[in-house]
């Protein structure tokens, strides 16, 4: 109860509006604070793999507001080698989900410590994955907006396997070059790779838990678990759906026509 009595302190952040029965994409002009940032408090969810964390991380910087990786919180907890490290390495490695209690506590600390730091308002990435943990965060926080991405499997699985990071600078890559025809049922789809400097090109490694394996049971777990909770904010009214149509550039311009949002500096880059 004490992590939940912080998590309940601590999400008290300010709320862009109330969403009808419909979702309609927040305007960009509305709730802004002194320095310029939005009161937002957004959820990203979508199978492990899809670009939470890209386009989260994006969308922070646009709209100046802090963007909360549940799971950089896990790897900088398994990389602090405090006493819980091991066990959780366990957990990670095997491709299951981290309990509810760990997250909460890992969760509350961050929410606590942006607080102090006079933050307003966030980002959410990866959290919440079940029912339950939609529940109670929905009991104190009022969610203003949750964008499921979505991908398809074949891609889901290419982009997992090829993601590197660079071991000197912490920079996230990927080789993975994703060319799907079209079909039937679906349009072509092309994402290049995101490849690194050459001064990283030497030092890149693969995140022990980026195998076939533990990336084909991520995805099991998240379509029995998680799945649900598209329908939760769905039925009300609170979800937006968002299928990714390809490469970043192409998705990041269509993302934000759905959020009906500008990225100014895209546009000074352009016309430069």
């Amino acid at each position: 109860m004490a992590v939940l009595n912080r998590l309940v302190r601590t999400t008290r952040f300010n709320t862009i509006r109330a969403f009808s029965s419909s979702v309609k994409p927040p305007s960009p002009a509305i709730n802004k604070t002194g320095d310029g940032s939005r009161n937002v408090q957004w959820v990203f969810l979508g199978c492990p793999g899809v670009g939470k964390g890209t386009y989260a991380s994006r969308l922070s910087k646009l709209i100046g507001v802090p963007h909360i990786a549940t799971g950089d919180l896990v790897r900088d907890e398994l990389s602090s080698k405090g006493p819980l490290s091991s066990q959780l390495a366990v957990i990670v490695n095997q491709g299951k989900l981290v309990s509810d209690e760990f997250i909460f506590n890992l969760l509350s600390r961050r929410l606590e410590a942006g607080e102090a730091k006079g933050e307003s308002g966030f980002i959410l990435d990866g959290f919440p994955r079940t029912i339950r943990q939609a529940e109670i965060l929905e009991g104190v926080t009022n969610i203003d907006l949750v964008i499921n991405l979505k991908l398809r499997e074949e891609a889901l699985l290419a982009k997992c396997l090829g993601r590197r990071t660079c071991s000197q600078c912490g920079g996230n890559y990927n080789v993975a070059c994703i060319d799907i025809k079209a079909d039937d049922q679906s349009p072509a789809m092309y994402m290049p790779p995101l490849l690194p400097p050459a001064h990283c090109a030497s030092k890149l490694i693969t995140r022990p838990d980026d195998t076939e394996q533990v990336v084909k049971e991520r995805l099991r777990i998240y379509s029995e678990k998680s799945r649900p909770v598209e329908e939760f904010y769905r039925s009300r009214g609170k979800l937006l759906e968002f299928d990714l149509p390809g490469g970043i550039p192409e998705s990041w311009t269509k993302l934000l026509q759905a959020l009906n949002l500008d990225d100014h500096e895209d546009k000074r880059s352009a016309a430069a």
